[in-house]
């Protein structure tokens, strides 16, 4: 797949998981009253596992096992490091909207949590192409001292 299609897939799965987050967020912080921060760990919590499955199987075509030290742990550590700043960022923007209506709210605190995974967004693309899926049949090399097998045509690090 090329590189622009890779681009796109991941965007979509980031539509998706940003659709999934916003909903969360409203319904519990707006619908429930519970504070926007907790609301916002909820919510990339809740779409951390899936944007990873998605990204690995849909985007990058990875049909073997994962390796956890190699993809899923860089993987949540930087799905957690865009939680710590997200939730920074809603937590920051609840407090400012405290006396708002439900509706400025509704706005406010998902457009913080958007603008933190946004400008996030490009960096880990590239790390997810570069080092987390990339496509090591396609003439990348494993990591040093790393086994490798042959399943069908491809290679399996």
């Amino acid at each position: 797949m090329t590189l622009i299609g890779r681009l796109i897939r991941c965007a979509t799965v980031s539509v998706g998981s940003t659709v999934a987050s916003v909903l969360i967020i409203v319904t519990l912080a707006v619908g429930l009253g519970v504070p926007g921060s907790i609301a916002n760990v909820i919510a990339v919590l809740a779409t951390i596992s899936p944007s990873y499955v998605a990204n690995r199987r849909w985007v990058w075509k990875r049909a073997d096992r994962s390796s956890y030290t190699r993809e899923v742990l860089p993987f949540w550590v930087m799905s957690i490091a865009g939680l710590v700043l997200s939730t920074i960022a809603v937590g920051a923007v609840d407090h400012l909207t405290a006396e708002w209506a439900a509706t400025a709210r509704s706005i406010a605190l998902p457009a913080a949590n958007l603008a933190t995974w946004g400008a996030l967004w490009i960096a880990q693309f590239v790390v997810l192409d570069r080092l987390i899926f990339r496509d090591r049949a396609a003439g990348v090399p494993p990591r040093a001292g790393a086994r490798s097998r042959v399943i069908g045509d491809e290679v399996a690090a």
